[in-house]
């Protein structure tokens, strides 16, 4: 009954971005595999690489087209329906757990929490995981809050079904999601061999275990799958050396347990509810106030421990969408302190959400991903605007470009241009690849391209303005591909063009150069045989 609410307050939020067109890693993979799907009925994407993801998402999406249409607002409208249900299973979960106010207050900041609110409109895999799996977290934790008794054994089997099949699904979303039913399952066993002489909990922990490993088995089974059609079980070698054998390296790891233990306590304004959580334990408990069950404390450190370490192993790039499950969590901790330890925890509750409502907008002191707020929004407009200026003036144009500008020039699906435009990719936008670009043109002496498109291809603080990564750029450059992208005036210097226009929006830019490059003209005359 409540879901129609949910799905109202969330699409309302996110009205003035449901028409924007796709963006970054939703027009390099995830909706080209879904069209893929909805045109030829394939599961492995044939117009993009493969990388291994399992298909969910892609069918999902395909199943709405049919009704909807192609077109981003459906698919966005879509996701909203996917965030939705996520926020339901955040408050079904906190109300058994705490009662009704700490569940709306828990489910409230969590729709603001910039990162998850960024990606309610999104077409990554990880909000259709982070939806499954909280629904899935959900009834493990019914098994707590429902007092056992003989005529509620039908009730148990079936939470242990529902949870199986949600964590189930939250894994053939994204294969990552496999860590959090697989660490709870490892919980379970420790808590089997403590409790293995306690009559009537053997059987308990057992089926717990055998439910919270099931879904490895529809996992393998897509892996065999793609094996069969690829012959590769974790996707393209490339795919695989990016996201898992190229970070076992010691000194990485321990940079991304940091990175991503700030993530999860500190990132777009996190700080602010957690600090007032850790204040509030100096304070006396208040008897008569609900609170969090240590079986249930227990569950959730398990839990966020898990996708603490794997998410610093696994994953090139350290995209904090990969922990969404994980802030509801965080959270529901954070309400449960103040509620339990302040008599008008109300009010910092609402400081926590001026706070997210702010980060939503307003950027942090440090180099950030654009989807973890509405910088996306500012990245998308202004590459809307330059491909637009391109099809306009230069249609036949070559244009030297980076990734994800190549993908928004060549595939009219993504919502940038009504026909195809030849773009020449290179890898990124630092100094030393724009100048082996210029150098390379100058040596072959082919006109490979005749426009360029330059954009920032991430946010960082300006140069004369307070920037707390600034000690972190060595590391982060060695290890996550770090750089300095060379501004348009720099880049037309090298490359020897003109800036044709440029136009930035808080902090994010974008440029259009043109090179006049000469060409040789050869007529031809054929006389006639005498």
């Amino acid at each position: 009954m409540l879901y129609p609410l949910f799905f109202t307050a969330v699409y309302l939020s996110h009205l003035t971005l449901l028409r924007l067109p796709y963006f970054w890693d939703e027009g390099g993979y995830y909706i080209p595999a879904a069209w893929d799907f909805f045109r030829t009925g394939t599961l492995i994407p044939v117009t993009t690489v493969t990388n291994a993801h399992p298909p969910l998402p892609s069918i999902l999406l395909a199943g709405w087209w049919h009704l909807s249409g192609f077109v981003p607002s459906g698919t966005r409208t879509f996701i909203c329906l996917i965030s939705a249900a996520g926020l339901l299973a955040v408050f079904r979960m906190a109300r058994n757990l705490l009662g009704t106010k700490p569940a709306l207050a828990t489910t409230v900041l969590t729709a603001l929490y910039p990162v998850w609110y960024a990606q309610s409109t999104l077409a990554h895999a990880d909000i259709f995981a982070a939806a499954f799996t909280l629904w899935g977290i959900s009834f493990y934790f019914d098994s707590y809050t429902v007092p056992y008794h003989v005529s509620t054994v039908w009730n148990f089997s079936r939470t242990k079904i529902y949870a199986a099949v949600f964590f189930s699904l939250g894994s053939l979303s994204k294969e990552t999601a496999i860590v959090t039913p697989t660490a709870l399952a490892v919980w379970q066993a420790v808590l089997l061999l403590r409790e293995y002489r306690v009559a009537g909990r053997l059987r308990a922990r057992t089926e717990w275990i055998a439910a919270l490993l099931a879904p490895i088995l529809p996992l393998v089974c897509w892996y065999a799958y793609h094996f069969h059609h690829t012959g590769f079980v974790f996707g393209n070698p490339e795919y695989l050396r990016y996201n898992a054998t190229a970070n076992l390296d010691a000194h990485r790891i321990l940079l991304c347990l940091y990175h991503r233990l700030l993530h999860l306590t500190m990132h777009m304004n996190m700080f602010v509810p957690v600090f007032c959580a850790m204040a509030a334990l100096l304070l006396p408990a208040i008897a008569s106030r609900a609170r969090l069950a240590r079986p249930v404390l227990n569950s959730i450190a398990i839990i966020l421990l898990a996708n603490w370490i794997a998410f610093a192993v696994l994953g090139g790039a350290l995209l904090t969408r990969y922990l969404l499950p994980m802030y509801p969590l965080v959270l529901l901790v954070c309400v449960a302190l103040w509620q339990r330890h302040m008599r008008h925890w109300e009010q910092i509750a609402v400081l926590s959400g001026i706070a997210f409502a702010v980060g939503i907008w307003i950027n942090p002191p440090y180099a950030f991903a654009p989807e973890d707020n509405l910088t996306y929004r500012d990245m998308i407009v202004l590459h809307q605007r330059a491909v637009s200026l391109i099809a306009q003036q230069w249609p036949q144009a070559t244009v030297l470009t980076a990734w994800p500008a190549v993908s928004e020039l060549e595939r009219p699906e993504l919502g940038y241009t009504k026909f195809p435009i030849k773009a020449y990719a290179i890898p990124n936008f630092s100094h030393e690849q724009i100048a082996a670009t210029a150098q390379l043109e100058a040596a072959t002496g082919a006109n490979q391209y005749d426009t360029a498109l330059l954009f920032s291809t991430k946010w960082a603080p300006p140069p004369d303005t307070i920037n707390l990564a600034r000690g972190n750029v060595s590391a982060d450059t060695r290890y996550f591909d770090f750089h300095e992208d060379v501004m348009p005036a720099e880049a037309a210097l090298l490359l020897h063009g003109t800036v044709m226009w440029q136009e930035s929006i808080r902090g994010e830019w974008v440029a259009i150069l043109r090179f006049p490059h000469t060409r040789d003209a050869v007529l031809s005359i054929n006389k006639p045989p005498k």
